[in-house]
């Protein structure tokens, strides 16, 4: 069973910044795309980042210039550093990952994390 498993989340003002981390475990062959969502209360879950296995990285408009996504070395895990953190950011943040658990790389499952909050304050 895979686990995607996040932290570093957290309270902090506005113009400070926070360092998301999510690591995925469990019985897998390989992982493809892995991002990071945001649900702020009353609204729907948005996209903030994603970075595929080999490629460029996406971000949200709301969020360019601001934050960065990264992977490790051992590409199973993501990293979402946050700068510059403004009210509007405050939600509940999810990793997710597309996930082969076998060697048919063809079939692909999306795994989500449990969420971390985020409370920026003005």
């Amino acid at each position: 069973q895979v686990q995607l498993v996040e932290s570093g989340g957290g309270l902090v003002q506005a113009g400070g910044s926070l360092r998301l981390s999510c690591a995925a475990s469990g019985s897998y062959f390989r992982i493809n795309h892995m991002g990071w969502y945001r649900q702020a209360p009353g609204k729907q879950r948005e996209l903030v980042a994603t970075i595929p296995r080999g490629g460029s990285t996406n971000y949200a408009d709301s969020v360019k210039g601001r934050f960065t996504i990264s992977r490790g070395n051992a590409a199973n895990s993501v990293y979402l550093q946050m700068n510059n953190l403004k009210p509007e950011d405050t939600a509940v943040y999810y990793c997710n990952a597309d996930i082969a658990t076998t060697q048919d790389i063809s079939v692909i499952r999306r795994y989500w994390g449990q969420g971390t909050q985020v409370t920026v304050s003005s």
